[in-house]
């Protein structure tokens, strides 16, 4: 295993063209729920010039169309999205949104002896270091913090010409496993016209300060700091750029550090085992970590459509210890139940809580009192306390 090496992620803002069309989705998946929490939504966005198709599958509530094309304006009106080529009020809206299939009803839905099965098959990973307070890898981390500071400003009138759409990146050099400096930083942000290059560096800069601790980046040249390196970004979001429903599920999860199944979140009920299963999975690794048992904590899941019990659980703590994985293995068999229906009851995921997971990561976040990020709670480390 390397010890010393360099490390890099990126994260995007909530004014991407991908994030616009992961928060609508999310919205729709709300929206469902809110109303009937036993709701089945699989939808997916597009966005582009002055144009949102929403598409996919229901069961539920029977929402009206102009409803839902008003919370999508609401949607792009609070990312701030006001321009020629895209704005909240003016933007074109389609929905072809149609009832789930019956087979696939069949399969997932309780019957008889039959428990609720796994919406799809697939495999799941959930991962957690001791890299930050938030048990995340640090610079997936510190890169979602620089745009979500960005745009909380951006937001409250206190950072000027700057436009929904940025993109940030950085590179870490890992000394013994652990992060020691941060090597370089890339932030791309759209902005004003009135503007140029240099002025927006002057105005993104500081959030670079405000984001990273002072230990990491003491030795930063800035040199090594490229803020809209290819020049002039004023033509951005999905007027520069057309996005789609779950195109960042790396920047949703642990920004390249940890494997990822393959499967998106947003714009899927919890029935969906791409989502819950991996929100499950990093809530176990978390509570293992924070348990102090290991520095790190990789986890697999893997399901079957139609079938309640994962089909395998894989646990991997990084210190060549096998036997140690294994007892970690046994105690998750013993104390959770992963179920679909098992996870959803143990972290409360039938609830309209996932409009605000859709930008700055799933993962990492505050638990709130909601519910939103309820598998972020630590409170099970003790089950895996030797």
């Amino acid at each position: 295993m390397k010890t010393d090496y360099l490390f890099t992620s990126e994260s995007v803002s909530e004014g991407h063209p991908d994030k616009v069309c992961d928060r609508i989705s999310d919205m729709v998946v709300d929206t469902f729920l809110a109303l009937e929490p036993q709701a089945r939504v699989a939808c997916e966005t597009l966005t582009t010039t002055n144009k949102v198709v929403l598409a996919g599958e229901t069961r539920g509530p029977e929402i009206k169309k102009d409803e839902l094309i008003s919370k999508v304006r609401d949607c792009i009106k609070d990312i701030g999205y006001e321009q020629d080529g895209f704005h909240w009020k003016n933007v074109s809206i389609d929905v072809f949104l149609h009832s789930q299939s019956a087979d696939i009803a069949k399969g997932v839905d309780a019957s008889g002896n039959k428990d609720e099965g796994a919406g799809d098959q697939g495999i799941m990973f959930g991962y957690a270091c001791n890299e930050t307070d938030v048990l995340m890898p640090a610079p997936i981390y510190y890169s979602h913090k620089i745009l979500r500071l960005m745009a909380e400003d951006r937001k409250s009138g206190k950072l000027k010409n700057i436009e929904p759409d940025s993109k940030s990146q950085i590179t870490i050099e890992y000394k013994d496993g652990k992060p020691s400096s941060v090597k370089s930083v890339v932030i791309s942000t759209q902005h004003s016209a009135e503007v140029n290059q240099s002025q927006v560096r002057e105005l993104v800069k500081p959030y670079i300060e405000k984001s990273i601790p002072k230990n990491l980046i003491n030795g930063l040249d800035d040199t090594e700091i490229y803020i809209n390196p290819t020049g002039n970004f004023v033509i951005g979001g999905p007027n520069g750029d057309s996005g789609l429903t779950g195109r960042k599920i790396i920047v949703d999860t642990y920004g390249g550090a940890a494997p990822h199944g393959g499967g998106a979140f947003s714009g899927k009920d919890p029935t969906k085992v791409d989502r819950s299963a991996a929100y499950a999975s990093r809530y176990l690794a978390k509570n293992v970590v924070a348990s102090k048992i290991a520095d790190k904590c990789l986890i697999q899941l893997a399901y079957a459509i139609g079938i309640s019990k994962p089909l395998s659980i894989d646990v991997d703590l990084f210190d060549n210890d096998e036997e140690k994985n294994k007892y970690v293995e046994k105690l998750i068999s013993k104390n959770f139940d992963l179920s679909p229906r098992g996870i959803r009851e143990m972290l409360g995921l039938n609830k309209p809580i996932y409009e605000k997971t859709a930008a700055y990561g799933h993962f990492g976040r505050n638990p709130e009192s909601n519910g939103s990020f309820s598998w972020e709670n630590t409170d099970k480390k003790s089950v895996f306390t030797k």
